[in-house]
């Protein structure tokens, strides 16, 4: 873990050691000495059934009736055998199956053969398990509970006796199991969907009422934990808001359908979350691609969004999360003005400190590399680089470290990343342009350099102007060699650019015609391939401008992006 300073590395031990207590615990406490403290493993009446918010997808059915079955952006072959006999693609693929999410797809269906084919699935599961291995991670326990919960009707309704028995019985044990194991989950969102489910299961069925009001006090403190002031997630991956999101607003439901009011800080993070993914979005209705967003289903952030009783004042700038948005005309700009999560949150997080995005109308102009899906995690390194942002680069290295280290790997469910410890932002209005000036030290402790820039928005939306500025920290710095730098501007895939005749001047056409001009003084220009990784169908070949040059110490770089009149 070289890098990390000796509090970090405490850090670190102490996470590493609590997560070796909790599953001690978890281990512990579903032996049948302490298990009762948990209720009945006997499932009881199930009183409610709650709301799945997720989309269906109506062409899950025909492809499985083919053979496929597409799980986590990827198809796998059944060959006429069942999903769990099968080898799976990869773990997200496996962890999908297992969770259960998919039985919406089916219950969407009008046809017989769907339904009875969930429960016959749902029975040969209950059937197979052991206990151990990837089924039985806390989160996807969690998923699998709820699924089966939200589907009840699908599963059980028209069932024989030992249809039901098998499942009913089942579900109860997982129950238990979940209570005892959510603690053992990783930081971050998978905690909470463990216990989300967990506190889904005692609102839904009869016998829990101890149970429930305990749980209750945890599902509030994990909210707060993760919730951050101005909506945003402790990661700082703004998809995982809507996912969120889609868990909470059933468990809303439920709490109103038992009668009982719902905690304060559960509607605090209904309220705030949807104010915070309201500013995070570009032009085109979907989320800007920082830490870890991916391809966002826009019908869950549709459907998140349309709740409105959930009135939030719309945010001026999402300081606690670090992101500014600037926004004047038909023109927007989200940028990154934040350092990376703490370490055991940054498993996700990219280095693209003070990179940003921008959108002309609904057209996509400037974007980050985004996320790849999970069927092409081979390039998640590489798109969590600086260099995948739209952004300044030193001696082509990362502004951010990412911390390899196999322990904390698998303790995490990846390499976190590291930096800058100093991160400075701050938006003003000058005569109706919008200007944004911040500075990161995540190449100071390397080479001795801040990296400071400055966007300036015209008050038509017509203009953006930047600057970007390398030097000391007090005072003028000469460096015994000068560093290659590069500033990135990735285009996303739809538009295309052709440099102009005039030296240093390149152009951007969208495919409604309309052209932006590019200029730069204090840096070559070039055009060159880029990737754009936030694609359904898999990374996208793009093209980039990049302003190349050298730094002895102190250097500037000026750079202006303008609609042709």
């Amino acid at each position: 873990m070289a890098g990390l300073s000796l509090a970090e590395r405490t850090r670190i031990a102490v996470i590493s050691a609590k997560r070796s207590q909790r599953a001690s615990m978890a281990r512990l406490q579903f032996s049948p000495l302490l298990r009762w403290r948990f209720g009945s493993a006997s499932l009881g009446n199930l009183l409610i059934v709650p709301q799945t918010l997720r989309n269906a997808d109506p062409s899950f059915w025909p492809e499985l009736k083919m053979n496929q079955m597409g799980l986590a952006g990827i198809g796998a072959s059944l060959g006429g055998r069942s999903p769990f006999a099968i080898r799976p693609p990869n773990p997200a693929w496996e962890r999908a199956l297992h969770g259960f999410g998919w039985l919406r797809h089916l219950e969407a269906c009008t046809d017989p053969e769907a339904r009875e084919f969930a429960r016959r699935l749902a029975v040969e599961w209950t059937t197979q398990q052991n206990g151990a291995g990837l089924a039985w991670e806390p989160a996807v326990l969690g998923r699998r509970v709820s699924s089966w919960l939200s589907h009840a009707n699908l599963l059980l309704d028209e069932a024989d006796v030992a249809t039901y028995d098998a499942i009913t019985t089942s579900l109860g044990t997982q129950i238990i199991r979940l209570a005892a194991s959510w603690r053992d989950s990783p930081e971050g969102y998978p905690r909470l969907l463990a216990l989300t489910a967990l506190m889904l299961s005692y609102l839904c069925v009869s016998g829990h009422e101890r149970q429930l009001n305990e749980t209750e006090k945890l599902f509030a403190a994990e909210i707060e934990s993760q919730i951050l002031d101005d909506g945003g997630h402790v990661s700082r991956n703004p998809a995982v808001l809507v996912e969120i999101l889609l868990d909470l607003l059933p468990a809303r439901q439920c709490f109103a359908a038992r009668g009982r009011k719902p905690p304060p800080p559960l509607m605090r993070a209904l309220t705030d979350a949807v104010a915070f993914l309201r500013y995070m979005r570009m032009g085109d209705g979907r989320l800007a691609r920082f830490n870890g967003v991916s391809v966002a289903s826009p019908a869950g952030l549709a459907t998140v969004l349309a709740y409105d009783d959930l009135f939030a004042t719309p945010l001026a700038a999402a300081r606690a999360s670090g992101y500014i948005q600037l926004n004047r005309g038909a023109t927007t700009v989200i940028a990154d003005a934040g350092a990376s999560p703490p370490i055991e949150f940054a498993a996700e997080a990219h280095a693209g400190c003070l990179s940003f995005e921008m959108s002309a109308g609904p057209r996509l102009i400037f974007v980050n590399g985004g996320s790849p899906v999970p069927a092409d995690q081979e390039w998640r390194a590489q798109s969590r680089a600086t260099a995948s942002h739209n952004t300044l680069v030193v001696n082509e290295a990362s502004s951010a470290k990412l911390v390899r280290h196999k322990g904390l790997e698998a303790l995490l469910g990846g390499a976190p990343v590291h930096g800058p410890p100093r991160v400075e932002s701050q938006i003003e209005d000058a005569s109706g342009d919008a200007v944004w000036t911040a500075l990161h030290d995540g190449y100071h402790d390397r080479y001795g350099l801040l990296h400071h820039r400055k966007l300036v928005l015209s008050a038509s939306g017509s203009v953006v102007r930047g600057e970007d500025r390398l030097g000391g920290l007090n005072e003028a710095l000469r460096l015994e060699v000068d560093l290659p730098f590069a500033i990135h501007f990735h285009l996303h895939p739809d538009v295309s650019c052709r440099l102009s005749h005039a030296s240093g001047a390149a152009e951007v056409v969208t495919p409604e015609g309309q052209i932006w001009e590019f200029t730069a003084e204090g840096a070559a220009l070039t055009i060159e391939e880029g990737t754009f990784f936030a694609d359904s169908s898999g990374p996208r070949r793009a093209l980039q401008f990049v302003l190349r040059g050298a730094t002895f110490g102190d250097t500037t770089v000026r750079w202006q992006l303008a609609i042709r009149a």
